[in-house]
């Protein structure tokens, strides 16, 4: 990818734990706690005489609707691009964005922001509508094998999280335990979640994975619907030990976590589904403006 002059740049995420406890009235109610990390696949934002008009352009490295934060991704480049002195304060562009895409109508939390701002992994706290990131260094040997072993896919199917996320809400503010007891669990997951990547307790971030999964079918079990068909299996033989759909769900990407000897069997799976496999590594860096 090429970018011109008066462009920027935000990477995507890969939400691993905590995800739908930074979104709605659940941070002010009980505070809600996310772990995640920025990957390689950039959105670009290009204005000016590269875009070859006064409006701005996007390009993007995978289809929006995908599960990985497009949107806010798309929404923190465009802030950059507003604003570029204060790319030295990406938390204001994560906030901008926030407001940006609160402004479009959609249910969105912060953690898409804050990833697609400041890059890195993170572990984040939501009270309100403040956000605290947590000191979090995962072991070198944790993120080797969380890239030897996640294997990200897209289902093909896009959608809008937006209209996940109403229905979910919907039963929260009618006071549906289900949907509390289930969020509390996702919530609890990212605690594990961190400490499992911090002591290279490979056991810990399984588990964490288990109880995302098991929360999440309590919210809406049409989240993981569209891969249940292809994960089930994987599951049961023992090629994946875990599984998540990343975003909002109901179509998109997931991320299965492979067995030491099942990653084979876990790409025929997907291959066989016509899925497609997303190339991806880490990311340190968050959003960039480019010369």
């Amino acid at each position: 990818m090429m970018a011109g002059a008066n462009s920027s740049s935000s990477p995507v995420r890969v939400d691993l734990a905590g995800g739908w406890t930074d979104v709605g009235p659940y941070p002010g109610d009980f505070g809600g706690e996310v772990v995640n990390f920025a990957i390689n696949l950039r959105v670009f934002a290009l204005a000016g005489p590269d875009s070859g008009d006064s409006e701005t352009h996007f390009e993007f490295p995978v289809p929006r609707g995908s599960g990985l934060g497009t949107s806010s991704a798309m929404n923190v480049a465009l802030s950059a691009l507003n604003s570029p002195d204060h790319l030295e304060d990406p938390v204001k562009l994560a906030e901008a964005a926030f407001v940006l895409e609160s402004e479009s109508g959609n249910y969105c939390g912060r953690q898409d922001q804050w990833a697609s701002a400041v890059g890195g992994f993170n572990h984040l706290l939501f009270i309100g509508d403040s956000v605290e990131r947590m000191p979090f260094e995962p072991m070198r040997s944790s993120m080797n094998w969380l890239k030897k072993h996640l294997v990200i896919s897209f289902s093909g199917k896009s959608r809008n999280s937006g209209d996940m996320q109403e229905s979910v809400w919907s039963r929260y503010s009618n006071g549906d335990q289900e949907v509390f007891s289930g969020l509390h669990k996702i919530r609890g997951a990212a605690r594990v979640m961190a400490q499992g990547l911090q002591q290279d307790r490979r056991d810990m971030v399984v588990a964490s994975l288990n109880q995302v999964c098991e929360g999440v079918d309590l919210i809406d079990k049409a989240i993981h619907d569209p891969f249940r068909d292809v994960v089930q299996p994987l599951i049961h033989s023992g090629s994946a030990v875990a599984w998540k759909a990343l975003g909002a769900g109901g179509g998109g990407c997931s991320a299965i976590l492979c067995s030491p000897t099942g990653r084979e069997e876990v790409i025929q799976a997907i291959e066989r589904a016509e899925w497609e496999i997303i190339d991806w590594d880490f990311e340190d860096k968050g959003v960039m403006i480019h010369d």
